[in-house]
């Protein structure tokens, strides 16, 4: 994973240092409430609705053990024990207090970590596929990329102020596992028919209130024009992107007023002019930022398969682990969703488990996914045995990945000054019904994701059940969406009709999945049942 230098060690601990000032100024009554808020924005600093809440970066969702382990730390010192893993990638304290927050961000720059950009209308943490550099499927691994467009994108002058914030996705597969076209620009690192590498650009996506799948803008730029070919999008964007009204400010809405062909016509012609300036740094930057993520020094010789003899961890095995591109070696999640629990939530001792498990077993690396988990790229196969037993012990076993129990849930009315309905009670309540009732183990894939307001950072929009809290004449109602895909077959869900209340969204719930059962055929999904016998059955078994 990639390394401070030393421009980079003192940058961070500079911003450390302007910050604690910008804080004690506030508490001491010299900065007002509307001086300060642009201030702590830009250090990821929200004032929430019973206290601020700290986001910290997790640039591709990549971590080392020592900032796992501070993480953990950083829960039981300054918050009330646990953090919450986002669909970001990143995670964030709920329960933080302004005196401490300049002690945070010194004790994350002590790991190579900080909160720059998480918030405000600026680039935001990029993303990446969570198997980056073990999966087998993939071209190369995405994340010299990712962190070639974090360095030009921290700190860019022109686009630290943009019209909304913005957000950038990586990846090197046809396989989609970062939602990339629901991104403001996704890239898909890829081939040519002569061979080169390239990157194909996808602009406009988004969910929140205007949910848009971004179009293909270009198919192919070469390496070493993707800086400038990026700069040449944020430029065309940054220009025309509407001030005056933050709910059209995405720039998924200007590609959509534009057109995708026009707003492709404004930036190749931006693209010229920026050809002509040189801005784009050399390949041997690329080629220093790569060094940094070779493969792990993986053995030969060893088992290529586990002992299954305990029908638990088989289980386990067969839904929680993914294959990898050598032999002998798998990749694992770890769910963050047990049965009644609070999704992405981790506490304090289970983060510092994990950071002592990834330097134990996952050549000190892990990962943090968009579906609010935690990914452990190399794993031994005939070690994971072991690795389960202890992640079982300290309630990390779950074996749900992409069941209708993983559920992705925004923090939603319990904290968020934005929501609208709570999120965190409808997720436990449908995870506990469908334990209660065996049909989970049934549904198979099936990706539930609930959102407390129509931000949508709980990207209901791209579940293939999706759930939308809203207020409906000062109570909490749910609305159901059918049909969404964050994947390679990415769709936008629709909403089935009037909404529910809490506990009639989890009944509602399990009407849909009832209809799967009864309608499915073999090898189908529930996504892919929806879309062939559409929207209509689903209706009538909900409303009559």
């Amino acid at each position: 994973m990639y390394k401070y230098d030393t421009y980079d060690q003192a940058m961070v601990d500079a911003r450390v240092a302007e910050f604690r000032d910008q804080a004690q100024r506030r508490l001491e009554g010299k900065l007002t409430e509307d001086q300060f808020k642009p201030l702590r924005l830009q250090n990821g600093l929200y004032l929430q609705l019973h206290a601020y809440m700290l986001r910290v970066a997790v640039p591709y969702g990549t971590l080392s053990g020592a900032q796992m382990h501070m993480l953990g730390d950083i829960a039981d010192k300054y918050d009330r024990g646990y953090g919450h893993f986002t669909t970001r990638q990143n995670i964030q304290y709920n329960w933080i207090k302004l005196e401490d927050a300049g002690d945070i961000l010194a004790d994350l720059a002590t790991v190579e970590m900080h909160a720059i950009q998480t918030s405000g209308n600026c680039i935001r943490n990029i993303s990446s596929d969570h198997y980056a550099g073990a999966a087998a499927d993939e071209l190369v691994d995405p994340r010299p990329y990712a962190e070639l467009l974090r360095q030009w994108s921290s700190f860019h002058p022109e686009f630290l102020h943009l019209p909304r914030k913005f957000k950038i996705a990586v990846i090197a597969s046809d396989t989609d596992r970062a939602a990339m076209r629901l991104h403001d620009i996704g890239i898909q690192i890829v081939q040519n028919a002569a061979g080169e590498i390239g990157a194909a650009f996808y602009v406009g996506g988004g969910m929140g209130r205007t949910p848009m799948i971004a179009p293909l803008i270009r198919e192919f730029v070469p390496l070493d024009e993707l800086v400038t070919y990026s700069e040449a999008c944020l430029r065309v964007y940054n220009r025309y992107g509407r001030r005056d009204n933050k709910y059209k400010a995405r720039i998924k809405i200007l590609v959509h007023e534009l057109g995708a062909d026009e707003y492709k016509r404004q930036v190749e012609e931006e693209f010229a002019l920026l050809r002509q300036q040189n801005i784009e740094p050399p390949l041997a930057e690329l080629e220093r930022i790569k060094a940094h993520f070779p493969d792990p020094e993986f053995k030969t010789g060893i088992a290529t398969e586990a002992d299954r003899s305990d029908p638990d961890f088989a289980l386990w095995m067969d839904r929680n682990t993914h294959p990898h591109k050598q032999p002998g070696y798998v990749s694992l999640t770890i769910s963050l969703k047990p049965v009644g629990g609070i999704p992405g939530d981790a506490s304090a001792d289970q983060i510092r488990l994990m950071a002592a498990l990834a330097k134990e077993y996952s050549f000190d690396e892990c990962r943090v996914t968009h579906a609010q988990n935690i990914v452990f790229a190399h794993v031994e196969l005939g070690r994971l045995y072991e690795l389960w037993q202890q992640l079982e012990a300290a309630g990390l076993g779950t074996p749900n990945l992409d069941r209708i129990d993983d559920i992705i849930a925004c923090p939603g009315l319990d904290y968020c000054s934005l929501a609208n309905a709570r999120s965190i009670p409808v997720a436990q309540k449908i995870s506990q019904r469908f334990a209660a009732n065996g049909k989970g183990d049934e549904l198979g894939q099936l990706k539930l994701k609930i959102s407390g307001c129509i931000n949508a950072c709980g990207h209901h929009h791209a579940g293939h059940i999706g759930i939308l809290g809203v207020d409906k004449k000062g109570t909490e109602n749910y609305q159901l969406l059918l049909g969404g895909s964050e994947a390679e077959d990415c769709s936008l869900g629709k909403i089935t009709g009037p909404g529910f209340s809490e506990d009639g969204i989890v009944d509602a719930v399990e009407k849909a999945t009832d209809v799967y059962l009864a309608q499915r055929e073999e090898g189908e999904r529930f996504l892919d049942t929806y879309r062939r016998i559409g929207m209509e059955p689903f209706k009538e078994a909900l409303y009559g």
